[in-house]
């Protein structure tokens, strides 16, 4: 059975929408309405990146929320969610609550054993960094397992190309 509520502080979590990249992670402390944590999250996601999101996908929370020069559509949103692009980017948007999952999970971000507003901040920033370093390591062994299939691809052509004595090939 799952926990009724939970207790603590609220973090606000900013994530790619193609790769699941975490690009800010915030702490809110006394726990505040989600559509007034919408801007800071967006300020930071801005600060980290260097470039200014254009849409944001939110849960039904962030009712309300309105950032000037940002599109903001809400899960179960019909209205302005007109093109192919949009209606498969509003369905991506659930794949938050599995990085959220695995952040609590994964990451321990579950319990915060950091003391103070300072020790919550820390916590949820060190959480979403060791994120991204697992999605960079899970791509890393992806590239080094392709890139040692093709380098052994590649030997191996070298070896059939070779005219070699069939008792030597063999043993190559």
């Amino acid at each position: 059975m799952a926990k009724p509520w939970e207790f603590g502080v609220k973090v606000s979590v900013a994530v790619t929408n193609k790769e699941s990249f975490v690009v800010g992670c915030r702490s809110m402390p006394n726990n505040p309405f989600d559509g007034h944590t919408l801007a800071e999250t967006l300020e930071q996601t801005e600060i980290l990146r260097g470039v200014a999101p254009k849409r944001c996908y939110a849960d039904r929370g962030y009712k309300g929320a309105a950032i000037p020069g940002v599109q903001i559509f809400r899960s179960g949103q019909k209205r302005g969610v007109n093109t192919r692009t949009l209606k498969r980017e509003l369905k991506r948007r659930s794949a938050v609550e599995a990085v959220i999952g695995h952040m609590k999970t994964d990451g321990r971000m579950d319990r915060c054993r950091l003391k103070g507003a300072l020790g919550d901040a820390l916590n949820a920033v060190l959480v979403a960094a060791g994120h991204n370093i697992r999605l960079l390591l899970r791509a890393m062994a992806i590239l080094l397992r392709e890139l040692l299939r093709r380098l052994l691809a590649m030997i191996g052509a070298g070896i059939q190309d070779q005219d070699f004595d069939p008792s030597m090939r063999a043993v190559a």
